[in-house]
């Protein structure tokens, strides 16, 4: 039996408008300047109307590209043999994955949950927090992006999110990333189960955390028996050139929150790794927290594959930011009016235009010719840039020569030269 034929684009966007959302359809639209995307592989796009584009967005998911081939073979092999679990009986694959990714971080935080998307495992980290230390409150920090259900969305920090709700389950604080003694201050006033943090800001537009700020921090938080947790769901994996950047800088962390490319950018995958304390309450009752899809068979046969592959092309991963982060300096002292600053860490880098108008109008400009990027929904004037791993030296300089253009074309338009 053949596949179907896929629907011809103006379908495509009529089903999107009467069946998810018109603002899709018209983003949609928009992006592909009326066509949608068809196939992909490693960096590259093709489009209904046999257009192609760099993919330097994805929300940070395609760090191996797209269709990685021995990530490909791995979960094909699994959906031949069982894609999904009994949940009754023992799942080797789901064992060897956990086993695998605890072994990945020197086995330094041996326990593990497995979720799809990155919320998931923010939710079951604060559920356990609380659960062990018997406290209530969370300590999160400005800017932070943690998901949108209502339980990750409490540490989430822009308004935005939570426009039309009343209150989120969490009592959260939102500290200052610029004050050093705010975990002090906090944990004085007790009852604070934990501190989350991302080391590297994704949605408030690549902004890497001051590390002596969050090693104090830390230090903070385990003197007044609260958990440190880190979310590198965006920024980990080799995105910024470590494995986990929280323990890269030394900081002495109870847990590592993984995700998006973790499924090497084919299946849907999220991981909590731990420490024994912090886990303590789901080793006493495995059903305390569960889901019906938490360590699918079919996610976590990916596991191994990305990252084997990741660890292969991490020394290519550190030349292409060296690469970028020397183009991004160039083009920002080429267009002083425009481009106030370039920020962010490995291949995780944001462009921070003079306003929304300007970062708008390059936007604009890259989706014309054939550059895929991540706006930052929370802050405006912020475009970022997460190029692949497998991306080549060619490729990364045809990315930001489109940037190059894109950018000369909205100083023109805005004046900001």
């Amino acid at each position: 039996m053949t596949a179907p034929a896929a629907a011809a684009a103006p379908e495509v966007f009529d089903r999107l408008r009467r069946h998810l959302s018109p603002k899709l359809a018209l983003t949609g639209s928009f992006a592909g300047r009326g066509a949608v995307e068809e196939s992909a592989r490693g960096c590259r796009v093709t489009l209904s109307d046999g257009r192609s584009a760099l993919d330097f967005g994805s929300y940070a998911v395609t760090l191996l590209g797209h269709r990685h081939p021995a990530v490909t073979a791995a979960v094909r092999e699994q959906l031949e043999t069982m894609p999904t679990s009994t949940r009754s009986l023992a799942n080797p694959v789901t064992a060897d994955a956990a086993a695998r990714l605890s072994g990945y971080l020197d086995d330094r935080l041996p326990k593990v949950y497995f979720g799809l998307g990155g919320a998931d495992v923010v939710e079951v980290a604060v559920k356990l927090a609380r659960l062990a230390t018997g406290r209530g409150r969370v300590l999160a920090v400005r800017g932070g992006f943690h998901g949108k259900t209502l339980g990750a969305l409490a540490l989430t920090h822009s308004p935005l999110y939570r426009v039309g709700l009343r209150g989120c389950a969490v009592d959260v604080v939102h500290l200052d990333p610029g004050d050093p003694d705010a975990v002090r201050r906090e944990t004085a006033a007790g009852d604070v189960a934990a501190l989350v943090f991302e080391p590297v800001q994704g949605e408030n537009g690549a902004v890497p955390l001051p590390r002596e700020v969050l090693r104090q921090w830390c230090e903070d938080a385990h003197r007044h028996g609260a958990f440190s947790i880190a979310d590198e769901i965006q920024c980990g994996l080799r995105r910024c050139g470590e494995r986990s950047v929280a323990l890269a800088d030394r900081l002495p962390v109870d847990a590592v929150l993984f995700g998006k490319p973790l499924g090497g950018g084919v299946v849907p995958l999220s991981a909590l790794l731990c420490s024994e304390r912090m886990y303590a309450p789901l080793a006493a009752d495995p059903f305390l927290h569960s889901a019906t899809f938490g360590g699918h068979p079919l996610s976590c046969a990916a596991l191994p594959a990305a990252l084997t592959a990741i660890e292969e092309l991490a020394e290519r991963g550190a030349g292409s930011a060296a690469l970028l982060d020397e183009a991004l300096t160039a083009l920002a002292a080429r267009y002083p009016g425009a481009v106030v600053e370039v920020r962010g860490r490995g291949l995780l880098r944001g462009v921070e235009f003079a306003t929304p108008a300007t970062a708008g109008a390059v936007v604009v400009g890259l989706a014309g010719a054939g550059l895929l990027v991540s706006p930052c929904l929370g802050r405006p004037t912020t475009v970022r840039l997460l190029p692949p791993l497998v991306a080549t030296a060619a490729e990364i300089t045809e990315a930001v020569g489109i940037l190059d253009a894109a950018v000369a074309g909205a100083a023109a338009v805005t004046g900001a030269g």
